[in-house]
């Protein structure tokens, strides 16, 4: 049943009706995962953006750094963090790990890493479309 499942959602994902469903989906992991410290606008103003040590970038400008360009790659193993020396450079969690954490027990160790993807997939997919 879970491969049913899992089959549907890429099916709906590659279509245009996906693309918008990805986005609130993205949208939703936003808010849970990123608002906290970045705000719910993507500015860097999050309510614990005061009391961290370190300047919380701005979401929303991340293609006017890139000459236009959003650095979806670049951005999408920043947020997984699971393959970089350090997370982020410290001071952000490693999402990849959390996710995975989350959905281990459901979908066992391939299967989870799937779920992973989707979930950063969708969050990147977001932050691409909130670009100023």
């Amino acid at each position: 049943m879970k491969h049913i499942a899992m089959l549907a959602g890429a099916i709906l994902f590659s279509s245009s009706v996906g693309a918008q469903a990805q986005e609130d989906v993205g949208k939703n992991e936003y808010v849970v995962a990123c608002a906290v410290c970045h705000g719910d606008s993507g500015k860097g103003n999050g309510p614990f953006s005061r009391l961290m040590n370190i300047s919380v970038p701005s979401l929303t400008t991340l293609s006017a750094q890139n000459e236009g360009n959003f650095p979806f790659l670049e951005v999408f193993m920043t947020v997984d963090g699971r393959t970089q020396v350090e997370g982020h450079g410290a001071p952000m969690p490693v999402w990849g790990e959390r996710f995975s954490a989350a959905a281990a027990d459901d979908f066992g160790p391939y299967g989870s890493e799937l779920v992973v993807r989707g979930r950063i997939l969708s969050l990147v997919t977001y932050l691409e479309s909130i670009q100023e």
